[in-house]
């Protein structure tokens, strides 16, 4: 039996008499029993049709128990006077008149349900959601073969929908006034959920029994679209013009938010006044697009070293043309995106060496976020396996602490990485002859603040402006008359190279101010990134 009232009876001739399925008229019922959704539409509308009908014999019943009654009464007295020809004519059975259209529409002129398409859902809790279907999605699903233990399923519908939702909720808003009935439109079950109660044991059954949940790694979409979408919805673009922004990514204006908002807004006469109240039967109803399947990103992380100088972090790409074959991004993330089998990344590092630059030490920490992985899940000897082939790949580079990461994590590489320190040898020209004494002071400079303002060689990419940095300490290792090596701890975010040569007074003060001779940079290697992130893994 159906969880109904008796206080559902008038909604449910209402409803049935507009053309809404079984399902809509349990939705309009406030019907949160999940069961009820998933008998058999053709069952569940016969049952609606016995309950209401049982309220008519009832009432049938009662006035021929009243009308025998009354003769009873009249036998017992005086004859009564003989009714006049034309009432008669109604009362005898061969004489009843032919229903109103109004009669029809609320009695005997209930729409055929099963051959029509539901002026509510439009099809969608009708013929679209059944074995059928589930085996779409599970079909769907398996092709893809992706790595999952649950799944979430996720429905797109129609923005026009909720227009025919409001009118019909309209349509028997009177009558639950006239019954003193107090009922929210919010308390309608909406058809995403009817749809997910009816399709998730049978997805799940044609899966194997994987359960589908309301929270997974997992998403698989169902999208419904109706060809008369923009029609349903065109009045509304007109009433509510605001509601309705072109936008870049979006082939219609007329999205489900958008409805909803300008549904909000419109009041119920200029509602009804532009949108038949209820809902014109539908030419067709919806079709379903293909299944799409999404895993959420999954998060690899640890650090790397360079070994080449001629090789950018990540791809070079100048006016269009490519200008290095490769880059440390790309010898990183092809393995990794052929093990998880990713759609895509996203990689990130903290801070980033030139072209030219050597990473050396400990390395630098870096993390690829994988787009819609198929492989969610690598053991941590497998995690090793993949660390040794992307070092068995180049000679350029060399990953360490390879591991999986959450998203939390993640943060914790940029979180105040301007406060960490960084630790370079830098080789030193001098265009005037040095000795070994001249440059000894440098050793006990300490906390030496610069004003560098945006070199110019990342001018196109940066914003002009002073940024004040810290040189912490720096050493020195006597080469030659016109050559050093100069090593220095600095805050992250220091400019070396322009810290060297001045960048033509750029950055003060300058190595070439503290020396009174111009100086340029010929070779720089990153010795530490002291970031304590990742964690390291024992060898």
């Amino acid at each position: 039996m159906l969880p109904l009232k008796d206080k559902d009876k008038p909604i449910i001739q209402k409803l049935l008499s507009a053309g809404c399925c079984a399902r809509c008229i349990l939705r309009f019922c406030c019907v949160n029993v999940q069961s009820a959704y998933r008998r058999p539409h053709q069952e569940t509308l016969r049952e609606l049709q016995a309950f209401i009908s049982d309220t008519e014999k009832n009432t049938e019943s009662a006035a021929g128990e009243s009308t025998e009654n009354n003769r009873s009464h009249d036998a017992a007295g005086s004859e009564p006077p003989e009714d006049p020809p034309s009432k008669r004519a109604k009362l005898e059975p061969g004489g009843a008149e032919a229903p109103s259209e109004e009669d029809a529409a609320d009695g005997d002129g209930v729409k055929d349900e099963e051959s029509c398409v539901c002026v509510v859902c439009l099809g969608i809790l009708q013929e679209l959601c059944g074995t059928a279907q589930a085996v779409k999605i599970a079909e769907a699903v398996k092709a893809e073969k992706y790595e999952f233990d649950t799944l979430v399923l996720s429905v797109s519908l129609p923005a026009q929908l909720c227009v025919r939702e409001h009118s019909c909720w309209l349509h028997v808003k009177k009558e639950l006034r006239e019954k003193s009935m107090v009922v929210d439109k919010d308390d309608i079950v909406q058809v995403k959920e009817a749809f997910k109660w009816i399709m998730q044991g049978l997805v799940s059954k044609e899966l194997g029994g994987t359960a589908v949940v309301t929270r997974s790694l997992f998403e698989v979409g169902v999208e419904f679209v109706h060809p008369e979408s923009e029609a349903d919805c065109h009045f509304l673009a007109l009433t509510c013009p605001d509601c309705f922004k072109p936008t870049k990514n979006k082939q219609s204006v007329f999205t489900r938010m958008a409805v909803v908002k300008a549904l909000e807004k419109i009041s119920d006469a200029k509602f009804l006044k532009h949108y038949p109240c209820p809902p014109a039967q539908p030419g067709s109803s919806c079709s379903s697009q293909d299944v799409q399947c999404l895993h959420v990103s999954i998060f690899v992380a640890g650090r790397y070293n360079k070994f080449c100088r001629s090789l950018p972090q990540t791809p070079w790409l100048i006016d269009g043309e490519r200008r290095m074959e490769s880059s440390v991004e790309e010898l990183i993330a092809a393995p990794i995106l052929s093990a998880f089998r990713a759609d895509g990344f996203n990689f990130s590092s903290s801070g980033r060496e030139d072209v030219d630059v050597r990473t050396l030490g400990n390395g630098r920490p870096f993390a690829m976020e994988l787009l819609n992985p198929h492989k969610s899940r690598l053991s941590k000897v497998e995690m090793k396996q993949l660390q040794e082939a992307i070092n068995a790949s180049s000679d350029k580079i060399r990953v360490r602490d390879l591991q999986i990461v959450t998203r939390e994590a993640m943060s914790r590489m940029k979180e105040g990485e301007e406060e960490k320190t960084k630790s370079y040898t830098a080789l030193i020209w001098t265009q005037k002859a040095i000795e070994r004494e001249d440059i000894t002071f440098i050793d006990d400079i300490k906390d030496l603040t610069l004003d560098q303002k945006t070199p110019l060689r990342v001018l196109h990419r940066r914003a002009l402006a002073v940024r004040q940095r810290v040189i912490h300490s720096m050493s020195t290792r006597f080469l030659d008359s016109h050559h050093f090596y100069l090593g220095l701890k600095t805050q992250a975010g220091t400019y070396i190279k322009e810290f060297v040569h001045g960048d033509f007074g750029r950055t003060k003060p300058n190595l070439c101010q503290l020396l009174k001779t111009d100086t340029d940079i010929l070779e720089l290697d990153v010795e530490s990134v002291d970031v304590d992130w990742p964690p390291p893994i024992p060898e």
